[in-house]
This record gives structure tokens, C-alpha cells and sequence, in this order.
């Protein structure tokens, strides 16, 4: 049997109904198998699984300075394609988020160019979502 490769993520939370509202309603993830304390979403063909501990990150556990900008860490995200990343910064935009790291093009003429955004969950889960004109540059030096 073969498979494509995907990942599987769970990530705490302290509501599962304002889980739902973002990774569903404002994200737009199709949402899997649930329970009251958990909820499966398509994370873009990955498995990302939203669990109730009911407890929220009050800041990210520290900084590290990257082109500039401080980036939360821990953090999660994903390799969009260009236009998906300007469609879901836009879809971030129109839903009133808040950015950690405004969308921006990071790396500007170097290798590894790609635009990147920073923003939180409603639990404090920071995300980062970034898109190369050139894949192959994902992991350049």
C-alpha cells in the first residue's frame, strides 16, 4: 500500500465552539470526525485535530528574530501556493484578524524568497502560512 505523505497535528484549545468559528468558519477547513472535546479538520489534505484542554497560550514560549520580525514559536502552518496564500491573507483580512507578521514577501531576491503572515488562533496557537514563487527554493541556503 502506498500513500502520499501528510501530517498529523493536535493543537489545544480552549473552546470547541470557537475552534469551529475559526478553523471552519473564517480558515473555511471541512471538518472530519468530532466529539465534545476534539474536532478533525482538513488542514489543506493534512490532518489537524483541535483539542479542548481548556486552557489558553497567553504569548508564544519566545521569539526568535527572523528578516527583521520576531516569530512566535511555537508555531505551525503550511506551504500555500501564491494565489491561495493572498486569497486566505485576504480571507484573514476581511475577518478582522489580528497578524503577528502582516503578510509580506520575506527574503526579497535571495534564495529562499517567499511571502509569509503570522496570526493567532482564538486559543493563542500562532500560525504561519508562506508561498515561494520557486518551490524548489523551500529549503535553500
Amino acid at each position: 500500500m502506498t500513500s502520499r505523505p501528510c501530517f498529523h497535528l493536535a493543537i489545544p484549545v480552549t473552546d470547541i465552539a470557537a475552534a469551529r468559528a475559526f478553523y471552519g468558519g473564517v480558515l473555511g477547513l471541512a471538518e472530519g470526525r468530532s466529539d465534545e472535546r476534539w474536532v478533525d479538520w482538513n488542514f489543506y489534505g493534512h490532518q489537524v485535530v483541535t483539542h479542548c484542554t481548556g486552557e489558553r497560550r497567553s504569548e508564544p514560549a519566545g521569539h526568535n528574530l527572523v528578516d527583521d520580525h520576531q516569530v512566535p514559536v511555537p508555531h505551525f502552518g503550511l506551504v500555500l501556493s501564491i494565489p491561495d496564500f493572498h486569497d486566505l491573507a485576504a480571507k484573514m483580512r476581511a475577518a478582522g484578524a489580528e497578524f503577528v507578521i502582516e503578510p509580506y514577501l520575506r527574503f526579497a531576491g535571495l534564495p529562499g524568497e517567499q511571502w509569509t503572515m503570522f496570526f493567532l488562533d482564538p486559543s493563542g496557537n500562532a500560525m504561519e502560512f508562506k508561498a515561494f514563487a520557486d518551490e524548489s527554493q523551500i529549503f535553500a541556503v
